[in-house]
């Protein structure tokens, strides 16, 4: 179900019966009459402002957005509910996806949210890694961007000696990511198509993205927004982690 389009209909549907209610009455007020009471406009005149007020901060300034998946790890963790700046990278009308006002481009580093180009109704997370135009090799566990090797830095050993974190350097950017030690990484060479993106996730070896088919290089108008916080961690049925409200999403 696109929550979106629901939202859309259900706040259009609302306001014109506000708007037709707010017209009879005042042919009623004209013809000194009392306009008689509907459960159906007394509902729409409750519900609308909060459902204008949600479709407004949903589509133009924030989403909230759960982490589904170990894709990410560390940065974010299965059961994270995080906040999507949707005003980042400019101003979309709901439902259409067609930009009304630019702001601001995506940048390398950047964990974003996007729509899935093989499936748009699926959203999915990664690390924002090549830029159009940009040539991106992957080459036993090792990230190159132009030619030119990414910095990457071991900063400690899980505690079952499985996999590695390692402090990864994209430009301004500094992150961990995550690889395995004993699995084979996904090697090859993509060169990034114009009006496109390729995204990775910041574990590296276990992630579905822009290496693969099903996922690709991501187009510019399939970009949702820029995970900026989380706000609540919660895999139930797992205890909550309180400690990771707030949480900057770097």
């Amino acid at each position: 179900m696109d929550f979106a389009l629901v939202l859309v209909i259900l706040t259009g549907l609302s306001g014109l019966v506000c708007g037709a209610e707010f017209l009879f009455r005042r042919i009623a007020d004209a013809e000194n009459s009392e306009p008689s009471k509907n459960i159906a406009v007394d509902y729409s005149r409750s519900f609308f402002p909060v459902l204008l007020l949600v479709l407004i901060v949903r589509s133009f300034l924030f989403e909230p957005f759960r982490i589904p998946s170990s894709s990410m790890v560390p940065t974010l963790l299965v059961g994270d509910f995080i906040f999507v700046n949707k005003y980042t990278y400019g101003l979309r009308l709901p439902v259409l996806h067609s930009k009304i006002m630019d702001i601001g481009e995506p940048e390398r580093g950047d964990v974003i949210v996007f729509r899935l180009p093989s499936d748009p109704s699926v959203n999915y997370i990664k690390r924002l890694v090549g830029l159009p135009g940009d040539t991106i090799a992957h080459v036993n566990k090792r990230l190159y961007i132009n030619d030119k090797l990414v910095a990457l830095e071991q900063t400690d050993i899980e505690s079952d000696a499985s996999s590695v974190i390692a402090l990864e350097r994209l430009g301004k950017v500094e992150h961990n990511i995550r690889l395995m030690r004993f699995k084979a990484g996904s090697d090859g060479k993509y060169i990034v198509p114009a009006g496109h993106y390729f995204m990775m996730g910041d574990n590296r070896d276990n992630s579905q993205d822009s290496r693969f088919p099903q996922v690709g290089y991501v187009p510019q108008e399939n970009i949702v927004g820029k995970a900026v916080r989380v706000w609540m961690n919660w895999d139930f049925p797992e205890s909550p982690q309180w400690v990771r409200i707030g949480n900057k999403v770097e």
